[in-house]
């Protein structure tokens, strides 16, 4: 993770919730999935929209681009500046194999929000 960003908490329980990178007078959005969210904001508006944003959208599904090219539909299991980890979609099925694929932070154009 890139040393100039600055990492916003939520003010009620210091949950991370992204990062600020400087550019220009301004400052960028990255989410947590280390991806851009905004152009060049101000300072307050910065924070404002990662408060907006919150956490809600890991709970999300996402698809993984596989080697071969295809897509296949995940669910975020592990996030950090570290890695993300995800795990085949299973729909909630105990009995189904559990697939993990580890990415790197950030996975770049490998995760994408689930294409409806």
């Amino acid at each position: 993770m890139p040393e100039d960003w600055i990492e916003h908490r939520r003010g009620i329980d210091g949950e991370l919730l992204g990062w600020m990178r400087p550019d220009g007078d301004g400052f960028v959005v990255i989410d947590l999935l280390g991806r851009e969210r905004s152009a060049a904001l101000d300072w307050l508006d910065a924070e404002e929209l990662l408060e907006e944003l919150g956490i809600g959208y890991l709970a999300d599904p996402y698809e993984l681009r596989l080697e071969s090219g295809a897509w296949l539909r995940v669910r975020l299991a592990e996030v950090s500046s570290r890695r993300i980890r995800v795990k085949k979609d299973d729909w909630g099925d105990m009995s189904a194999p559990q697939l993990f694929y580890d990415l790197p932070f950030p996975p770049r154009d490998a995760l994408r929000p689930l294409q409806r």
